[in-house]
């Protein structure tokens, strides 16, 4: 990696560490901040549905910024918008407000965090690519997945230890804060290279190509319509899990204002996000196909959920949780490297936002049902259901496999006579 390489990826990790670090002050508490507001379990999952649902709609208008305007300015956008919805929020709890407010919060919540997805990755593929690095991604985007799990671990151990000192709303104000920090840090840091923004569509006539290209360049492409088929089940699922475990290892410690308690789920989340991102390119060392590290992530994943969902000891639900984040991380720069194996760059932030919009679509169904069940059933059946869930992805991940692109072979190891064959 050369210098000009190596000052893209220092500016990507510094995003990547401040975004994450004041989006993470409030995820180890937001189900327990939601339920003290007076929701019920569904409510708290419809509200986190109607972000999702925020996401799905805004998911392609973003990606017209970014790829029209430039990914710059949608990562302003994005840090502008979260601040304003994450203190409306606050604003919220604080009135203890009917649902349709925080309905209504939860999409703009979800406006704010497409403005970043897409974007940022196709900043950094770009700007490496013109750079002049040419090697695999898994190591860079696996750096990052290093740091942004270290700046959760910081943010959601900071915002349980917080809120449990003095409140549930104090953290969002702390993400507030940092968010407007980050915009000052990308304006002077962030600069489109390697991209040129074509700005001279109208927005409407821009959203109806961008749409056809992702059309055109993601569920049209073979390879790419099959992981993005499976994100909706797996991403639906995460997001589910990812809260749910909040109010289940409060029950399960048998303390309801233990709040430090549920920022350490998502600190051994954000732990096994750094060992994940670690892992991942080792992984790939040893493993010629990308599709056998998603397909055996997925299968996995999905097995330590449901013997999660039976699990009655404390300690040892912290060790799945655990395992499962692991699991689950490590292969997730594999996935992006695939991804963007397959993508040329002129599309590349509309089809990675329309790979967004498609897990973030799973979200929406999938967190009020499995919050319905959490409300009749309880937390441990609508974790084991999340497991059953997370196995229909396989399927898809297998037919991706069976495509044989070139993107799943890409960086391979040079020794492969422990590996499968080619294909004819």
């Amino acid at each position: 990696m050369n210098a000009g390489a190596r000052k893209t990826q220092r500016i990507y990790l510094t995003l990547t560490l401040g975004n994450t670090l004041a989006a993470s002050f409030i995820w180890g508490i937001n189900t327990l901040f939601l339920l003290d507001a007076g929701l019920s379990n569904l409510e708290a999952f419809a509200a986190n549905a109607f972000f999702t649902a925020g996401m799905v709609l805004f998911e392609v208008p973003t990606g017209v910024i970014a790829d029209g305007w430039g990914r710059r300015v949608s990562f302003l956008l994005g840090t502008v918008t979260l601040a304003v919805s994450t203190y409306l929020y606050y604003v919220l709890w604080q009135l203890s407000a009917p649902f349709w407010s925080w309905a209504v919060v939860s999409v703009l919540l979800g406006l704010g965090f497409t403005f970043f997805s897409g974007a940022v990755e196709a900043w950094l593929v770009d700007a490496l690519r013109f750079a002049g690095y040419d090697g695999g991604l898994e190591g860079v985007l696996g750096q990052g997945q290093m740091v942004s799990g270290v700046a959760m671990l910081i943010g959601s151990v900071a915002g349980g230890v917080i809120a449990q000192a003095t409140n549930l709303g104090v953290p969002f104000l702390l993400r507030v804060g940092v968010l407007v920090a980050m915009f000052v840090v990308a304006f002077w840091l962030m600069h489109d290279v390697g991209f040129t923004p074509e700005r001279s569509t109208h927005p409407l006539q821009a959203t109806r190509a961008v749409f056809s290209a992702s059309i055109e360049n993601g569920l049209k492409n073979p390879p790419v319509r099959y992981v993005m088929l499976a994100a909706p089940f797996s991403a639906g699922v995460g997001i589910y899990v990812f809260y749910a475990l909040q109010p289940f290892l409060l029950e399960l410690f048998g303390d309801p204002r233990a709040y430090s308690v549920a920022g350490l789920a998502a600190a051994i989340v954000a732990a096994a996000q750094v060992l994940g991102g670690w892992v991942a390119p080792r992984i790939r060392r040893l493993v010629r196909k990308r599709t056998t590290v998603l397909i055996l992530s997925s299968s996995v994943g999905a097995v330590i959920l449901v013997v999660l969902g039976f699990t009655r000891v404390f300690w040892a639900a912290l060790l799945l949780l655990a395992l499962w984040a692991l699991v689950a991380s490590a292969g997730t720069p594999v996935r992006q490297a695939y991804l963007n194996d397959m993508i040329a760059s002129k599309q590349r932030a509309t089809v990675l936002s329309f790979d967004s919009l498609m897990g973030s679509s799973g979200g929406v169904v999938v967190q009020p049902l499995l919050g319905r069940a959490a409300d009749v059933y309880g937390y441990p059946a609508s974790l084991a259901i999340s497991g059953a869930i997370e196995l229909i992805a396989v399927p898809f991940l297998l037919a991706s496999r069976q495509q044989h692109a070139q993107a799943d072979q890409a960086n391979a190891p040079t020794d492969t006579s422990d590996a499968e064959p080619p294909p004819p």
